[in-house]
């Protein structure tokens, strides 16, 4: 469990010559009596001053208090506002981790210096996200913070090639997501950083292949890189990572097999050419996606023969490169997310998604721990008259959880002091409309009503990010039962329940239609991880109705709905990209295949996904080798299945024109039944 964090009030500034001190400082026998003689009230005033003086600019040492202090104005100079929004690191007689006492026993104070961590009187950690920071990072000065273990950029406006952080050789946790950074990233760029845990570089504009000074590093626990321009292979990482993320890159060649151990498809998921567990069972001789719904043994095994193969080769040069790195390492010897506010004393955040802050302290960084969330400011907007209420702080302290890392942002699981489990996701890509605009879209989603959505309880609104809040369900996605490993909280989805959530998936869109008539995209991101499964297995559509506020470029590059082979080819947009999403959904959910990320290559098909093209290739007899093997309770009932593939299948179709209206395949998937008259 993780907690959500608000950050701790602000210090109160050291007094100066002039200030009275507070009664406090004196024993409690000498403040209780009237009777203290004048001279040694005065004698006890003076030496409580000379006492905090001493110990405002005394560190481990004065000089090294004094390198710190020059150390961190030398960095500020070179950010373009930072004596805007880092005002209190300008006072000359301040040192930035003042030390009390001396010895094993000695505490710091909590430094009145933005953004800086401290511990045993030294520089531990900086900690500037959300500022709007620019200009240039001066790693020469950060170089001469000895101690410095964690560094955190968040959020800011850092742009250019990536800095010399490997010149950082102590540091622990690195966290730049959600800047503007881009273009190669030397292959060298992290070598000698022996001890790093925490890399998230999410969120920017990165491109070339993954570092491979990052696959030597056997300190490395987390590595966030979605959401950039990486191409290339995956180079095999040491097996102390349990955290991977690389979603929404232009990646490409088999997954290695270890990160499937320790992550889901939605780690992989928006990289076209990627293959190999878990988006896909094989990949062919090229390292390309093959076709993975082939349905004969003989292909299987020759398929297996070049994958055994494909690793050993893989393993050779992996074993190669990191023999070199090693070799250079010995020859040279030569990343936290976000909300608005920054917390001082030993935390510090870990990067999610734009849109939510990770508060990591030092002994998580020796750990395999989940970190916290850091909250916003402000106040929620309820859209429910008899719903719960509670406070945005209410939320923000509330025990929390990941759920996980969608193509608009995260998603946490919060658990409120009375029992109540809301899900709560964080947007930033949703500034298509004004405020007022977004208000008015969320009341209209606030009014809509149907036993098959999800129902949106609340939102939090500010101009750089939103957040959402559901109603917690426990099943969760349809996703996740099917394709999720097995174990003891998966559901068995036989297949009477699979055509109950099919017609509670098409009930909920056509209630959509029905209520928003004047939207081409209704749902616009119609898929399997935005149907959740309530604990009658009744199927809640999520997510929906979002297109209005999201941003275009966003959406055209994430959405479900742009998929569509009329858009890709045309730019085409109508009420029937939903139908042919729908289509995927349900080829999706009666094969047990995960779709492809692509439209279908190779020889022409009607049909405009790799899925519904394996679907079409099998006839006859050997219909059933389209069902998913897990799917159970299909005695006498093969006929209404394949009439469900069917209509899958219509609603995949190329043609628009011949592809169905949403009402007719609603109409036809409820004439369905459980078994064959």
């Amino acid at each position: 469990m993780v907690q959500f964090v608000l950050p701790p009030p602000s210090p109160s500034p050291s007094p100066s010559p002039n200030t009275t001190i507070s009664t406090p400082l004196l024993p409690p026998k000498i403040r209780s009596g009237n009777r203290l003689n004048r001279h040694v009230r005065n004698a006890l005033i003076l030496v409580s001053l000379v006492y905090l003086l001493v110990i405002r600019c005394e560190s481990l040492s004065p000089e090294e208090g004094e390198r710190e202090k020059n150390a961190l104005l030398e960095f500020k100079s070179s950010l373009e506002n930072g004596d805007m929004v880092l005002g209190n690191w300008n006072n000359p007689s301040r040192c930035p981790c003042p030390q009390v006492g001396s010895g094993s026993g000695s505490q710091t104070p909590r430094t009145p210096w933005t953004g800086v961590i401290c511990n045993n009187g030294n520089v531990w950690g900086i900690q500037l996200d959300n500022m709007k920071l620019s200009g240039e990072i001066n790693v020469d000065s950060l170089q001469q913070l000895g101690q410095l273990r964690t560094l955190s950029l968040m959020n800011n406006n850092f742009e250019g090639p990536f800095p010399e952080f490997r010149k950082l050789r102590s540091l622990k946790a690195l966290y730049i997501c959600t800047n503007k950074f881009s273009g190669d990233i030397d292959d060298d760029a992290f070598v000698g950083m022996s001890s790093l845990k925490k890399v998230h570089l999410a969120y920017n504009e990165f491109s070339g292949d993954i570092p491979r000074s990052l696959a030597s590093s056997t300190s490395l626990t987390e590595l966030r890189i979605e959401n950039n321009q990486f191409m290339g292979p995956i180079p095999d990482f040491p097996h102390t990572l349990i955290t991977f993320n690389a979603s929404n890159n232009h990646l490409q060649g088999p997954i290695p097999p270890f990160l499937n151990e320790i992550t889901d498809a939605s780690s992989f998921t928006g990289n076209d050419e990627l293959c190999g567990p878990p988006i896909s069972p094989v990949c062919d001789e090229s390292g390309a996606s093959y076709n993975p719904y082939s349905s004969t043994d003989e292909t299987h095994k020759k398929m297996s023969m070049l994958t055994v193969i494909v690793m050993i080769i893989s393993a050779l040069l992996a074993i190669t490169a990191i023999a070199t790195l090693f070799m250079l390492y010995l020859l040279g010897k030569s990343r936290i997310d976000h909300m608005r506010d920054y917390s001082e004393g030993s935390s510090f955040s870990t990067c999610t998604s734009p849109g939510g802050s990770v508060m990591v302290t030092e002994q998580q960084l020796d750990s395999k721990k989940p970190p916290s969330i850091v909250g916003a400011q402000g106040k929620l907007t309820f859209l429910k008259e008899d719903g719960p209420r509670f406070d945005l702080n209410d939320l923000l302290r509330a025990s929390a959880e990941v759920l996980g890392y969608g193509s608009f942002g995260s998603a946490y699981k919060a658990v409120m002091m009375d029992g109540q489990a809301l899900v709560v996701k964080r947007f930033r890509q949703m500034s298509n409309c004004g405020k007022e605009e977004f208000h008015e879209h969320m009341r209209t989603l606030g009014r809509l009503s149907h036993p098959n959505l999800l129902p949106l309880t609340a939102y939090y609104y500010r101009k750089e990010e939103k957040l959402l809040v559901f109603n917690f369900v426990h099943n969760g996605s349809l996703q996740r039962q099917l394709h999720g490993k097995h174990t003891t909280e998966k559901l068995e989805l036989n297949w009477p329940t699979r055509l109950k959530i099919i017609k509670g998936v098409v009930k909920g869109m056509a209630y959509l239609y029905t209520e928003l008539p004047n939207l081409l995209v209704v749902h616009g991101n119609l898929k399997s991880s935005n149907v959740l499964i309530d604990k009658s297995m009744q199927p809640l559509l999520m997510d929906y109705t979002l297109l209005p506020v999201v941003n275009v470029e966003h959406a055209q590059n994430m959405m479900v709905a742009y998929k569509a082979p009329e858009y890709i080819k045309d730019g085409r947009i109508s009420k029937k990209l939903d139908v042919w999403s729908l289509g995927i959904l349900i080829l999706e959910t009666m094969t047990g295949k995960l779709p492809a990320n692509s439209l279908a290559q190779g020889q022409p098909s009607k049909y405009g996904s790799e899925l519904g093209k394996w679907v079409e290739s099998i006839q006859g007899e050997a219909v059933e080798e389209v069902f998913d093997k897990d799917m159970k309770d299909t005695d006498n009932a093969q006929g209404q299945m394949v009439k469900l593939i069917k209509i899958g299948l219509e609603c995949c179709e190329v043609d628009v024109e011949k592809r169905p209206e949403m009402e007719d395949v609603a109409n036809k998937i409820q004439q369905l039944d459980e078994r064959d008259n």
